[in-house]
């Protein structure tokens, strides 16, 4: 085993993930929804317990691994979440009722991210987390700069999933998208961005004030 590949090792056998959440991925596994590792949800929620967000927006909301993982850094936030499937929003709903998530602190939208977001409102949120799928990252994550707050953070979790980006043989839709994504974020000044290679890795994007 390689050093990089003991210490990912290592990483995943320290996290522990909370019973609930735990429910919500076997749900997760069971309708294929993919839902982000335990590395990876322990970061999301460190950042929003750093960050004390009021007001979190997800885009693809699974079987509710990932908001689990986010409110469970902030117990004081609520939660707008958006999947075009209703199989899968019915099965985070149970899932944050297994976890006694308040319903008053959850929205929940079913629709594509497309015709969703043109219509939320600008400058709204703390945290936005782009986790939608192969057809829109990029448009995604632009909606998604939009919609943070000044000083706000866009999350684009899995850009290093599998290691396909990191390997110039891998050319399908999302691996080039997220290419694209890094090296556009990488190159603007409008943009502060971080890149972990915690879990599939995690884009961290912080909106620049444009200077008058």
């Amino acid at each position: 085993m390689s050093e990089q590949a003991a210490v990912a090792r290592f990483v995943r056998e320290n996290v522990v993930e909370p019973e609930s959440i735990a429910r919500a991925r076997q749900h997760a596994r069971e309708l294929g929804a993919n839902p982000v590792s335990a590395a990876l949800g322990a970061q999301l929620s460190f950042i929003t317990a750093a960050t004390a967000p009021s007001s979190i927006i997800e885009i693809g909301t699974g079987a509710g691994v990932s908001g689990l993982w986010l409110l469970r850094g902030a117990p004081g936030a609520t939660l707008t979440t958006i999947d075009k499937e209703a199989e899968h929003l019915g099965a985070a709903r149970e899932s944050f009722q297994q976890a006694r998530v308040p319903s008053s602190r959850v929205r929940w939208i079913t629709g594509r991210s497309s015709e969703v977001l043109p219509r939320m409102n600008e400058a709204a949120y703390d945290i936005v987390l782009v986790d939608g799928g192969t057809d829109s990252v990029l448009e995604d994550v632009e909606h998604g700069l939009r919609l943070a707050r000044p000083g706000g953070c866009v999350l684009i979790p899995r850009v290093l999933s599998g290691g396909r980006v990191a390997d110039p043989v891998q050319r399908d839709e999302l691996t080039t998208a997220y290419r694209t994504l890094l090296a556009e974020t990488r190159e603007s000044a409008s943009v502060i961005a971080s890149l972990s290679p915690a879990g599939e890795g995690l884009l961290q994007l912080v909106a620049v004030a444009s200077e008058e």
